[in-house]
Order: C-alpha cells, then structure tokens, then sequence
C-alpha cells in the first residue's frame, strides 16, 4: 500500500459512539463488558459514564471513546446533545422487554432528525440473548425492525460476552464506510476531461 493510500485511510482513527436505548436494557452492562471484560450485576441508572478503548479492528487501529447514556425519560433532554456529537450508534433493546424494542423507533427517529440525514451509522443490538426463557423479542422481530429501519442487527449477551465485541466493532465498519463514502470523489478536482496532468 502507499504512502498516501494509507495516509487517507487513517485520516480519522478516533470513532465516537453512542451506546442509547430505553431503561435497564444493559447498556452499561454491554459497554464495561465491552471495555473490562466484566459483566455488571447491579442495576444502578447512568446518567452519562464514558469510556476509551484502543484495538484494532480490521488490521487499523481505531480509538474507540463510547459514551454510555441515559435510557430514563427525565434526561432526555441531554440525548439531542451527544447525538450531534456521535459518530455511530449502538441501539439497543433488550429481549426480555417489549418496551425497550418499541422505543427503538423513537431513538431512531430523533437520531437523524438531529444529524439531519435519512441514514446514519447505527447497529440495533438486542441484548440479554442468554434469557431465552424471558424472551418476548424474537429474532425475527429484532431483524425485521432492522431491515425496516435500513440498519444491521445483531442479537448480544453482556453476561455471556456473546456478540459483545462484534456490535462495536461492526459499528466502527459501518462508521468507516459512512465517511469513505462521505468523502468527495477526487476527480472532481479536474474541470476538464480532456487535459493531461503531469505527475
């Protein structure tokens, strides 16, 4: 690869992402197992909590800074401000809670009314997979809304640390190929066809 190619494709290795869904649906438990290995028992309602990981994903390194947000109602007034702010979204409902996976369109919805976009990097994450005896979300259901909302899908457990690292990883991919395709094209530089340019 040369110099330059490779110049411009690490022009942004620093991805800001936004962790939102509706109340205990784990997303904090999705984000420290995600940056600690560690799995959450305790519920206790963030506010705002951020995070830095460093890895590499598709053999570039990627600064990941994930913000962890509020899924109660009464701070719903910051989520407007970290939406102008992120760069991809992870939404996430939880399998056991049917509410959590009808606020999904509401998340969605505001997401782009803020970015002013009809599509943005966003992955849906249905979390808590490991309750299958809880379940009120089916994976049809989760991949349906998906393919409704013109987004991926990915079923996820914190506790298992399943699918956990794919979702931000992905997300992270789909950031990457938002802003290549974002990018002017650089033949737009040249105003005539017909002339040479000598390299």
């Amino acid at each position: 690869m040369s110099r330059s190619n490779r110049d411009t494709n690490n022009i942004n290795q620093n991805y800001k992402l936004v962790v939102v869904g509706g109340g205990g649906v784990g997303k904090s438990a999705l984000t420290i197992q995600f940056i600690q290995s560690y799995f959450v028992t305790d519920y206790d309602p963030t506010i705002e909590d951020s995070y830095a990981k460093q890895c590499v994903i598709d053999d570039e390194v990627a600064r990941l800074d994930i913000l962890d947000t509020a899924g109660q109602e009464e701070f719903s007034a910051m989520r407007e401000q970290y939406m102008r702010s992120g760069m991809g979204f992870l939404l996430v409902y939880s399998v056991t809670d049917r509410s959590s996976f009808d606020e999904i369109y509401k998340f969605h919805k505001q997401i782009l009314r803020v970015k002013d976009r009809d599509e943005f990097p966003m992955i849906l994450v249905g979390n808590k997979s490991d309750l299958e005896h809880q379940r009120q979300i089916t994976l049809t259901e989760g991949q349906e809304l998906a393919r409704q909302l013109k987004i991926a899908h990915i079923e996820a457990s914190a506790k298992m640390r399943m699918n956990v690292d794919q979702a931000f990883y992905e997300l992270v991919r789909k950031v990457r190929l938002f802003e290549f395709n974002e990018r002017p094209p650089v033949k737009t530089k040249h105003k005539s066809k017909s002339r040479c340019t000598i390299l």
